[in-house]
């Protein structure tokens, strides 16, 4: 795993793809939870996914992951996120219409607001542990059914509502929205690990591709 600081982006984790430098690859967008705020990013590396990539053996997506400051929020940074990701598959062998969002609790609250207000860039949205935020009205929400979405949950979330997130997939799914939605019977709200080391997600990630590519 990576570390870069570059002057007017956010801080970063990355890792490089395995497959071939010819031809482009998939990426995953991680964006990380409250705690994990600040200026260490070796503190994203303790668990989650960012943990699962630096652990594994060379894996088939490239991985980005950056870092907020303390006391910020990934809607207020919304613009610096797309900047990045705009930076990255510039300067990498990306494959812009194979571009997933993921997101733990108050990432999973920025993963939402940033795939709804920028649907035609991701091929896939992932949610674990976080609600969708207030500011997200319900036309905005409905943008998202052209994304394919994974939504994960403890059932012993005592920060989150089981019901409050079945509404959101309810929601979705009238619309016309592809979503499934996993509860994990023993799960409290940090079911990070255990979700993202899973090999049918891991799969997930590179079987989702946009029907067109997005010029950058």
């Amino acid at each position: 795993m990576a570390i870069e600081h570059r002057s007017g982006l956010l801080p970063y984790l990355f890792s490089v793809a395995s497959s071939d430098a010819n031809k482009p690859a998939p990426l995953v967008l991680f964006l990380h939870g409250a705690r994990d705020r600040g200026n260490d990013l070796n503190i994203l590396l303790k668990w989650g996914l960012p943990r699962f990539v630096n652990e594994s053996s060379p894996l088939p997506y490239f991985f980005l992951a950056p870092q907020l400051p303390e006391g910020q929020t990934w809607v207020e940074r919304e613009s610096d996120v797309i900047a990045l990701l705009d930076n990255f598959i510039a300067s990498r062998s990306i494959d812009p219409s194979r571009v997933i969002l993921s997101g733990f609790s108050l990432g999973t609250a920025g993963a939402w607001h940033i795939g709804a207000s920028h649907g035609d860039r991701f091929a896939g949205l992932v949610a674990v542990s976080g609600r969708v935020p207030q500011t997200l009205e319900p036309n905005q929400l409905a943008a998202l059914k052209e994304i394919p979405i994974q939504i994960f949950q403890g059932a012993k979330d005592e920060k989150l509502s089981i019901e409050d997130t079945q509404k959101i997939v309810d929601t979705l799914r009238v619309a016309g929205g592809q979503v499934d939605f996993t509860v994990l019977a023993e799960g409290d709200h940090f079911i990070a690990d255990e979700v993202y080391s899973d090999p049918k997600l891991q799969q997930w990630f590179v079987s989702q591709s946009r029907r067109t590519s997005v010029a950058v």
